[in-house]
């Protein structure tokens, strides 16, 4: 019976509501196995944590991405230097290999997929898929369904996700949701599966998709979670369970009020707090900071303002550590915040010789990180050193990670894009520019096309013109 719910909920395109039966799942399933099914060479990447993983531009085996890490990987060879026409035309020879399938080997979808997603994750190409995107989607769509290899079927799968990042087309995610969903449900790949909810994830922000189809998701993915994985057929499954977690907080930072489904949502992400994969309690954790932040929200011009000794000083550091005062209490995140606080306060400090130091520190850093905004969710993303993280883009503006929200969607979009978010960003890519709507530019300043700068200037140059840099609010 449970087969059948799963295969309706994912072929019909509506996810199962009922609570009763994921939480009937998620206590059948046991997490015993969870860290043994985890991958040996699974890596956390906390926020506060430098990351010395390889990206390698091979951003779909990644999970959580560290804000810190951005400088490392912006110092790395990741970028793509070669010039976009030089890319165009590297792009254009993978399309037409991959539309010519009749007679074609494994080992050469895989080249041509390969090119695929590394020309779409370097620069903003989309002037090259127009016209083709139909022809595109149909012969990706062959290498998901075929799943001859698990590298040809994961690499199809993201580069649909890349070409939804890329042009927009309201028609892509009525396209490839059914594909995703079976390949959620079915692949005989557990990795695909991870890979393929990231991509619907993509799909459904970049696709087309309304609020409707983004709320049922999120059911969806609230299926997946509580059952650890089994409602898709991947028990235990520690990728699988951390990518679903992620992918909804994704999805819920696009969600304007989620007061009906909270208390459901962080009920389930406190059971994933007892999991035995570091990756998927600090995903879990993260999105109970997310929905008590959302519980938050600006104060209209018609409410009344806080009694005066209430009102926040004009100093910036008096500010963090009270919060803004003009965000308001719409409803209770959940119903026993002590109960959340003593969880992950626990975690913060968490004292045991089972874990790695790796793991225990990325813990204790991101989980006393979450404890600051569950106890009070007017301080957004605050880490507990005050630190506030900026993303300075030149000179042309910053931008601050200083909400859930913010760093939800730039992780998103990052696993996605790698390096290539740099690029995507100031090639124009709309679709980038959208889910990221916290720019401030100077006065009189625009971002330049770097079309041009690279035309006056050399190589070196304009990489570091083009270069996004982490760093702390007092640095200069």
């Amino acid at each position: 019976m449970h087969d059948n719910l799963r295969r309706r909920a994912l072929e019909s395109g509506k996810t199962v509501s009922n609570k009763a039966k994921s939480k009937g799942s998620s206590k059948a399933s046991s997490r015993a196995n969870s860290t043994t099914n985890s991958r040996a060479n699974s890596r956390l990447q906390s926020r506060d944590a430098s990351d010395d993983e390889d990206m390698g531009g091979n951003l779909s085996d990644d999970t959580n991405m560290s804000i810190n890490s951005i400088d490392e990987l912006l110092e790395s060879d990741d970028f793509n230097e070669q010039t976009t026409d030089v890319m165009k035309q590297e792009l254009s020879k993978s399309i037409d290999d991959l539309l010519e399938r009749k007679g074609s080997s494994v080992n050469s979808r895989e080249e041509s997929l390969s090119s695929f997603d590394r020309c779409l994750t370097a620069h903003y190409l989309a002037d090259t898929l127009y016209g083709r995107v139909s022809d595109i989607l149909g012969a990706l769509s062959k290498s998901v369904k075929a799943e001859t290899t698990e590298k040809e079927t994961t690499l199809a799968i993201r580069a649909i996700a890349l070409t939804a990042i890329t042009i927009q087309d309201d028609a892509i995610y009525e396209t490839v949701a059914p594909l995703l969903k079976r390949a959620i449900s079915d692949s005989q790949y557990p990795h695909a599966k991870a890979v393929a909810i990231d991509a619907l994830a993509t799909c459904i922000s970049f696709g087309g998709a309304g609020e409707e189809e983004i709320e049922e998701t999120l059911t969806f993915l609230l299926e997946i979670v509580s059952s650890d994985g089994s409602f898709i057929g991947a028990d235990d499954d520690p990728e699988v369970v951390t990518v679903a977690l992620l992918a909804y907080g994704f999805l819920a930072t696009q969600v304007e009020d989620l007061e009906a489904d909270s208390e459901d949502a962080i009920s389930s992400f406190l059971d994933q707090l007892d999991a035995d994969d570091a990756k998927v309690q600090i995903a879990a954790g993260e999105n109970i900071a997310l929905l008590y932040e959302k519980s938050f929200t600006e104060r209209e011009e018609d409410e009344e303002s806080e009694d005066e000794e209430d009102e926040v000083s004009s100093d910036d550091d008096n500010v963090g550590f009270q919060g803004d005062k003009n965000l308001v209490k719409r409803y209770n995140a959940y119903h026993n915040t002590h109960q959340v606080l003593e969880k992950v306060n626990s975690l913060a400090s968490l004292s045991t010789k089972s874990m790695n130091r790796k793991d225990k520190r990325n813990i204790h850093q991101s989980f006393a990180t979450i404890a600051l905004t569950v106890e009070n969710p007017r301080v957004g993303l605050r880490t507990n050193n005050a630190s506030k993280m900026t993303i300075r883009i030149h000179r042309e503006g910053e931008m601050k990670v200083d909400k859930w929200w913010k760093l939800m969607r730039l992780s998103a979009i990052r696993r996605l894009l790698g390096g290539g978010f740099v690029n995507h960003y100031f090639e124009g890519n709309k679709q980038v520019l959208d889910a990221l709507p916290m720019i401030i530019r100077e006065t009189g300043a625009g971002l330049g096309s770097p079309r041009k700068v690279m035309a006056k200037q050399s190589k070196g140059r304009y990489r570091e013109q083009r270069r996004f840099v982490s760093v702390g609010v007092n640095e200069t």
